[in-house]
């Protein structure tokens, strides 16, 4: 599962492609957890280039969002295609982590 991130003072943006389901959401899960250090105070994470994702996916994005708010990190997520934009919103994710329409939207609502 190939994810681009880029760091700019303490945020980080990360960028996951394709599809991300049980077939490989550990692996998502373990290229998340690598791209953050500790002196990071922010994720965004950007769904532009996902095409689907399963609750297995969703379950990474919330266990990452609870590790995150823990240490005092923020978390957004951004420019998603309309169906999954849906599936966080009928499950409740827009709730719980904030979504905006694009990368820089997030990246300003963090304050980074």
């Amino acid at each position: 599962m190939p994810i681009d991130t880029e760091r700019d003072n303490g945020t980080v943006v990360a960028r996951p492609s394709g599809r991300i389901d049980s077939s490989n959401s550990r692996e998502f899960q373990s290229e998340l957890e690598a791209a953050l250090t500790d002196s990071d105070t922010a994720l965004v994470l950007s769904f532009e280039n996902v095409d689907y994702i399963s609750s297995a996916g969703m379950r990474v994005v919330l266990l990452t969002a609870r590790g995150l708010q823990r240490r005092r990190a923020k978390i957004a997520l951004c420019s998603m295609n309309e169906s999954i934009r849906a599936v966080f919103k009928i499950s409740g994710f827009d709730k719980i982590v904030p979504i905006h329409e694009s990368t820089a939207e997030a990246v300003t609502a963090l304050g980074a």
